[in-house]
């Protein structure tokens, strides 16, 4: 009996030894920062002072009731997540499918939309920007076509459009390397025997194809919904957010409330809104994504 108890307490032990490590850079990485932030959100403070003031829930009223910045930036970042979302996954289907042929060219191509997923989009923003202010002038002045003449992104509408394009063009080959592997992982046994029953390519991919990627979908959607609602990088290095503050997401107002204005409580409580809204959004879509691949 002691002996049972022994190798019980022992097994025990050594468990809690090897998972202190652990628990430890958990704890220091997000736990003690998460514990900040709820207290700073709850004061004044420009970052210098020793002793911030605790204001109570004074920051979060004037987000909610007060503050046009945030209501225009969390419009901003409704529509580019949804634009984003919807878009970067149809092309992304699109492509695998069309990559996961059999081409001399398939690896290349592969390859070729990859790439710029690897640049940093701060680097990304800078190329595009110097593309859409001087590269699409020279194409404009040779060619005569009226779409290089545009202001990408001396207009609203336009600079929208420019961070979202350029946005989908930068980690579109990250979910295409995604649902290629999804398709690899469909059975080619149930798609010949749709062809011999008669169906056609079209029935075949969203009969078969299309509801046995739903794994592969989830992880898509999960990672192009967090990502979008997160833009800060593309903003930053091509717009800056103009023209005229038309351009600021969630993540760039509070970059600029606390670290150009100096309102780090004010920042802080921003943060924390962000976090629980992308939190609460991951876990209804995860749920029902989760509830549609049982179903499928």
């Amino acid at each position: 009996m002691f002996k049972a108890l022994g190798k019980k307490w022992g097994g025990k032990l050594e468990f809690t030894l090897f998972s202190l490590p652990v628990l430890i850079c958990i704890a220091v990485a997000f736990y003690i920062p998460f514990a900040m932030t709820i207290r700073y959100s709850l004061t004044k403070w420009n970052g210098i002072s020793k002793h911030p003031k605790f204001i109570g829930l004074d920051n979060f009223k004037q987000i909610f009731m007060n503050d046009a910045n945030f209501a225009s930036s969390a419009w901003f970042t409704i529509k580019y997540a949804v634009l984003y979302i919807v878009l970067v996954n149809v092309l992304a289907i699109g492509l695998a499918v069309l990559l996961d042929m059999k081409l001399r060219t398939t690896t290349w191509l592969r390859a070729a939309f990859f790439i710029p997923y690897i640049l940093s989009l701060v680097i990304v923003g800078f190329i595009w920007k110097f593309i859409f202010m001087q590269g699409f002038e020279s194409l404009g002045e040779s060619t005569g076509w009226a779409i290089f003449d545009l202001s990408w992104l001396g207009t609203p509408g336009l600079a929208f459009v420019s961070i979202l394009l350029v946005s989908i063009w930068q980690s579109i080959g990250f979910y295409l390397v995604i649902y290629i592997a999804g398709l690899q992982s469909v059975p080619g046994d149930l798609k010949e025997a749709a062809t011999v029953d008669g169906a056609g390519p079209f029935r075949t991919f969203f009969n078969i194809t299309l509801p046995l990627l739903a794994p592969s979908i989830t992880i898509a959607v999960f990672m192009a919904l967090t990502n979008s609602i997160k833009v800060f990088d593309v903003i930053l290095s091509l717009t800056g957010g103009g023209p005229g503050g038309s351009t600021y997401s969630i993540a760039y107002d509070i970059y600029r409330d606390t670290f150009q204005n100096n309102l780090y409580g004010y920042g802080t409580a921003k943060a924390l809104i962000l976090f629980v809204a992308v939190l609460f959004i991951t876990i209804i879509q995860l749920t029902l994504f989760k509830r549609r691949e049982v179903e499928a």
